[in-house]
């Protein structure tokens, strides 16, 4: 009798293929991942690829090919769309599968606040489609605007207002406020300094930076300014309409530019009831990552809200490190007896955020100390070489950094605009 289950893993970012690494030789298990996409990518550095500082192979892998040494794997291209729990059955886009336990890993999405205008006409950076929609939009905007001969209608093209002062927002701030003092006056000779527009960032908190230690928020604060990035804090963005932000302080900002990167929700699925999800919609689980009412599914990283770690009452953060830990403790979990199962807790291992070249913050754990400057920049840089899932990636990537350190600039904007076809 063959006793071997089958476990379904919808996923395939930090936390999905963690558990593989760690499940993916057990004779016990036939794993399956599922992903709307057919690549693995690393969402730390989609900031890069938006502003054509890097190429979207070189933080991104096929599937396929992570796959091939794990036998007892196999990949299903697909999007969730439903649970059956009382039948242990997914429903995709494109067929069913069964299951004896199901890992739901499926990170998180863009949060609009509900406001339509937002959502419908703003720029958002959470996956590599968002990266390269942004950039299309971004270096077709910046050519238009060479052609335009009214100065305001110009200042809007060359504007750009960046809600949400994480570090999605300070990095991309930052990383704008670099290329329009090296790279914009040497691609773009038909304009002048003056029509140049602003970059602001927004946050509705009172500091950049909110999770890091108050010594990396101030010195994140400085360095943006003196890279001419306007920060604007305890401000949300109300409304975006007619080419025209609405502040929630009551002024306006004229851009056409708005990026979004001011929050973030868990994926809801059919099966799984309205009462097991917390805030931000993550599913609520025990310290086992069993949701909440059912033995056999699991949630892992951005879409779990673990109740019962002492250290974390309100959840986890819902950066790498949780996602990584949680798949970790899972794995050892299934490879015991249940009697003998661990409850998760999270151990911080600090964090890190880039504001621009030689300019980076770092927090050891418990934000005991903190490094400022080209330390912490060569850290940053190191930590998410190392993220990258193989080592051609990080050996390219690593040889785009070098080329930006020395010049200055890089070589990736170019406008790319995919033809939409029905693939059957």
């Amino acid at each position: 009798m063959d006793d071997t289950q089958t476990v379904v893993i919808v996923g395939g970012g930090f936390a999905g293929l963690e558990l593989i690494k760690r499940l993916g030789d057990d004779k016990r298990y036939n794993l399956i991942l599922v992903d709307a996409n057919n690549y693995n990518f690393f969402p730390p550095l989609i900031y890069q690829v938006s502003a054509g500082f890097m190429e979207p192979s070189a933080i991104s892998y096929p599937f396929r090919k992570i796959l091939r040494k794990h036998k007892n794997t196999r990949f299903r291209l697909g999007e969730l769309q439903a649970i059956h729990p009382e039948q242990n059955k997914i429903v995709l886009n494109n067929g069913e599968l069964h299951y004896d336990k199901l890992v739901l890993a499926t990170g998180a999405e863009t949060n609009y606040f509900g406001n339509e205008n937002i959502a419908k006409y703003s720029l958002p950076m959470k996956t590599i489609s968002d990266a390269l929609s942004l950039r299309n939009v971004i270096f077709t905007r910046l050519d238009r605007a060479t052609r335009m001969k009214d100065p305001v209608h110009r200042k809007r093209h060359l504007t750009f207002v960046i809600a949400g002062a994480g570090p999605t927002g300070v990095e991309l701030s930052g990383i704008f406020a670099e290329m329009q003092a090296h790279v914009l006056q040497k691609d773009y000779p038909e304009l002048a300094v003056e029509d140049l527009g602003e970059i602001y960032l927004l946050d509705g908190n009172d500091t950049v930076l909110a999770p890091m230690s108050a010594a990396s928020q101030r010195y994140t604060h400085k360095k943006l300014e003196e890279l001419g990035v306007k920060i604007r804090l305890n401000t949300r963005v109300n409304d975006f309409k007619d080419n025209v932000v609405y502040l929630s302080d009551g002024t306006t900002i004229e851009a056409i530019n708005l990026i979004w990167a001011a929050g973030i929700s868990a994926k809801t699925f059919e099966g799984i009831p309205a009462d097991v999800l917390g805030p931000g919609k993550r599913m609520k689980t025990n310290g086992f990552n069993q949701v909440e009412g059912f033995e056999n599914i699991f949630a892992l990283g951005d879409c779990a809200f673990v109740s019962d770690d002492p250290e974390h009452p309100h959840g986890h953060p819902q950066l790498a490190q949780p996602a990584i830990q949680q798949a970790k403790n899972l794995a050892a979990n299934l490879k015991r007896a249940p009697e003998n199962w661990r409850p998760f807790r999270y151990k911080d291992l600090g964090a890190l955020a880039i504001i621009g070249r030689n300019k980076a913050v770092m927090d050891t754990p418990g934000q005991k100390t903190t490094f400022k400057g080209f330390f912490a920049w060569l850290i940053w840089i190191f930590v998410h070489i190392m993220g990258l899932v193989n080592f051609k990636n990080r050996v390219r990537t690593f040889y785009n950094w070098i080329g930006y350190y020395i010049y200055k600039d890089q070589y990736f904007r170019m406008i790319i605009k995919p033809r939409d076809r029905d693939l059957g």
